[in-house]
């Protein structure tokens, strides 16, 4: 039986602006020399996604660089902007405490070459949303949620909210919500029934096999092992 079946459904089942706005803040960064330093130094998390998500809109317009390229400028500077630990650890939930550190480093690997190249597979789908950045509260010391929409011609907009923490280097992104639902919770659930049902390396594998096929879809297998 296939464990990652409700996975692909639940995917596919989200809107594809779900999926794009996720790489919105990183994808902006490639744009200017400097951004990068610029954003990551805002020390208002508002400030910092909506510095990016007002640029970021002119990556997924931009049809004179080839996909490839672009989709590669995602995959490195996502890993800038993105506290992927944070957000493998928290999708992984309690079974994290019952793995080995080199188990954990292992599925953190394996989960963000996975939602890396889940998101990049659909870029090319973006047909002209808009986002608009709406408010920003704090959750705390070190921590905040800057709401934004989508903004999509004849349909509802989409409400999307970005949770970020601030690390010793700036502010980083560890989850994101759309229409209220967790996108790190949506993973928890789904990862919880596999280990539960059939074990961690089940899951590990299933990740990587998963992540194998959207590699070849990309044409870039460099993640896979």
């Amino acid at each position: 039986m296939d464990s990652m079946a409700p996975m692909r459904k639940e995917l596919a089942y989200r809107p594809i602006t779900a999926f794009l706005v996720t790489s919105l803040v990183v994808a902006a960064l490639s744009l200017v020399g400097g951004s990068a330093s610029l954003a990551r130094a805002a020390t208002d998390p508002m400030t910092v996604v909506k510095t990016v998500v007002d640029q970021a809109l002119e990556v997924l317009k931009d049809h004179q660089t080839p996909l490839p390229q672009r989709q590669q400028k995602l995959r490195e500077l996502v890993n800038k902007n993105f506290d992927f630990r944070a957000m493998a650890r928290s999708a992984l939930g309690y079974h994290w405490r019952n793995i080995t550190p080199e188990q954990r480093e292992e599925f953190t690997k394996a989960f963000t070459a996975f939602v890396q190249d889940s998101y990049l597979s659909r870029m090319q789908d973006y047909s002209g949303q808009q986002v608009e950045v709406v408010s920003s509260r704090s959750q705390g010391d070190g921590y905040a949620e800057v709401m934004t929409k989508i903004v999509q011609n004849g349909k509802q907009p989409v409400p999307v909210d970005y949770l970020l923490h601030r690390k010793d280097d700036g502010w980083r992104i560890y989850d994101v919500t759309v229409d209220n639902i967790s996108i790190i919770a949506n993973y928890r659930n789904q990862f919880n029934r596999v280990v539960n049902n059939q074990g961690f390396d089940k899951l590990l594998q299933d990740l990587k096999n998963k992540q194998a096929e959207l590699a070849a879809r990309l044409g870039n297998s460099q993640h896979a092992d």
